[in-house]
């Protein structure tokens, strides 16, 4: 997987970097621009994804990811940010960015999302959502809203093959948000992931 990081922080692109390759099977280019984001994108691409600073030089609020999303053939672009408000997010997501990334994230939920991302799901952290009708129970606050989904096709006794055709996702996609939501719900199997999901009537 090849993906580009482009923000003006050297030292937090650095921190980036080191956090996504010590991961495994993810190469990096960066930048620290968006005219020299462009550049690598036209002549080291393609990507499997670019992560755009929203504040950083060339940017102008998100036109500079509308920029890079018009490109031909263009990559999966997200945006990375330490302050960009709900309204911002809720913004790329209509735009058609693959998600939004803070630079607050852990260090392994960063490499999770970005291998969602580069997979083709969209990431972005469920508080900074439109609040759903489940939101308000701490479990659910716990997990991303493709989570929730998961969870409820657990939670209705579907087979991860079900699971995947009706979210139009891969099987080791979700594999990979079960095993996600077990650990964040406390839960070891299916069974008892259905059976707290139910006790918190979030279904």
């Amino acid at each position: 997987m090849l993906i580009l990081i482009a923000d003006d922080h050297d030292l937090l692109r650095d921190t980036l970097v080191a956090y996504v390759q010590t991961a495994g099977g993810i190469d990096v280019l960066t930048a620290p621009t968006l005219d020299q984001a462009m550049t690598l994108i036209h002549n080291d691409g393609p990507f499997d994804l670019v992560l755009l600073d929203y504040n950083m030089p060339g940017m102008n609020r998100l036109e500079g990811l509308r920029r890079v999303l018009d490109l031909p053939d263009g990559p999966r672009v997200a945006l990375i940010s330490g302050e960009a408000p709900r309204a911002v997010v809720q913004e790329a997501i209509d735009a058609g960015a693959a998600g939004f990334v803070p630079k607050t994230l852990p260090a392994k939920s960063l490499v999770n999302a970005i291998r969602f991302m580069a997979a083709g799901e969209q990431f972005v952290p469920l508080d900074l959502l439109v609040p759903t009708e489940h939101s308000a129970h701490p479990m659910a606050k716990r997990l991303t809203k493709r989570e929730l989904q998961v969870l409820e096709g657990l939670t209705n006794g579907k087979s991860n093959k079900e699971i995947a055709r009706d979210l139009e996702l891969s099987e080791p996609t979700v594999k990979l948000h079960v095993k996600n939501l077990y650990r964040k719900i406390g839960a070891s199997n299916r069974t008892q992931a259905a059976l707290l999901a139910r006790e918190a009537k979030l279904f």
